[in-house]
């Protein structure tokens, strides 16, 4: 094993554990990353020396949580190259933030007769909120199709794009395929006509470096714990010019400026989105996270990930009755495939017996799954601390999947 990735191996107590007797070897990153130990640490700590509120309080542990809190915002902004900290909402994460933005731009900006685009590579939480927005409002889902091998069709989507669009909606890398999408040019195409877009950035920030800026996304989702950050965290980037104009959807604390019972009027940014008590210690953890991946540095990241799925495609394409899911040219480190008549649950039950960790299912993806003339795959999703020697192990397990089937 390489020296660097044994050494970072090492920062994940999870991963030393055995499952039914044997090493972990865990490939369900598109899920969930693991958590390395200064993460946990840092969350330890807050809840043992700084547990308080934040912002309200004038005591020495409220203003050491709150200096703590809005360090993790900045940090999250540093990370995405924001203009401003200001353009941070933190919520639970990607389908939080994306229902915010579905509710909040839905509200003041979409009517009767409108479209919203969105593409078939959708997660489900970049589907039913706008699903649920086009009822409300009488207006019309629209769907950029994809190619056999799950790369968007451009072509189609420039054609679909009208003075009907009130935003696009699309997924940076597809959590069920690992397409990469060309996220960059779908916006400029957007943008000449005056379109907003929302990328959810749910499986794209694990995988290399994103500047907002630089894209010039209006608005970008993200989730802590698929970037090695702790659950039930996560936030918007939007830009500043849309916030200001959208109103919240949340009410009570934290997002007022000042109350009467005969007026409300509201905070500033990124307040004003984020009502009541926030979830102080994860949103901490976030910034740790933050820490860690620059400690281990994305060439690292990158050099590690494209190394794996080379080598995992090279040796899973290989094995007879496996059929991989979603060649597209750009990939993040994600396999999804099939195996002919077994059932993918089967297939995961089996191979969690070799203490292999895969995803099984319609990775919430059914339409795409419909698009593709399948029910679900098997997912093998790859992290920087993942080995060659787990793909092997895995590889020997879906072996044993076809001797027990044949």
């Amino acid at each position: 094993m390489n020296p660097l990735i044994e050494k970072i191996r090492a920062d994940f107590p999870i991963l030393q554990q055995t499952i039914h007797g044997k090493p972990l070897a865990y490939f369900d990153n598109a899920a969930t990353t693991q958590k390395p130990q200064s993460v946990i640490d840092t969350i330890t700590r807050f809840y043992t020396e700084e547990n308080s509120n934040v912002h309200r309080g004038v005591h020495r542990m409220s203003q050491a949580a709150t200096q703590a809190y809005e360090l993790a915002r900045q940090k999250m902004a540093d990370f995405l190259n924001a203009s401003s900290s200001a353009e941070i909402i933190f919520t639970r994460g990607t389908t939080e933030s994306i229902n915010l933005v579905a509710y909040c731009y839905g509200e003041a900006f979409v009517n009767e007769g409108d479209e919203i685009l969105i593409s078939a590579l959708e997660h489900h939480s970049d589907i039913v909120p706008w699903q649920q927005l086009c009822i409300r409002k009488k207006a019309t889902l629209k769907v950029i199709p994809i190619f056999d091998n799950g790369e968007l069709d451009l072509d189609a989507y420039k054609k679909l794009l009208s003075a009907k669009t009130r935003i696009v909606a699309v997924n940076h890398i597809s959590n069920a395929l690992g397409t990469i999408n060309p996220i960059k040019e779908m916006i400029q195409l957007a943008h000449e006509m005056n379109i907003p877009v929302l990328i959810d950035g749910a499986q794209g920030l694990s995988h290399g470096p994103v500047d907002v800026q630089d894209l010039d996304c209006d608005f970008y989702t993200f989730s802590a714990h698929k970037m090695y950050g702790p659950m039930g965290i996560g936030g918007l980037y939007g830009k500043r010019e849309w916030l200001e104009k959208m109103p919240p959807y949340q009410f009570g604390g934290e997002m007022i400026s000042k109350v009467t019972f005969e007026k409300t009027t509201f905070n500033e940014l990124p307040y004003k989105f984020e009502a009541g008590t926030p979830n102080v210690a994860d949103a901490i953890g976030l910034g740790a996270a933050i820490d860690y991946l620059g400690q281990v540095g994305w060439e690292t990241i990158r050099t590690q990930e494209a190394d794996l799925l080379a080598y995992g495609t090279q040796q899973i394409s290989a094995i007879k009755n496996v059929k991989i899911i979603g060649t597209a040219t750009q990939k993040a480190s994600i396999i999804s495939f099939v195996m002919n008549n077994i059932h993918f649950f089967d297939a995961g039950t089996i191979i969690d017996q070799f203490g292999i960790a895969v995803r099984t299912g319609n990775h919430c993806t059914q339409p795409l799954m419909e698009r593709l003339g399948i029910i679900g795959t098997i997912r093998a999703s790859f992290a920087f601390y993942n080995t060659r020697n787990e793909i092997d192990r895995l590889v020997d397990a879906i072996g044993k999947v076809n001797e027990l089937f044949e």
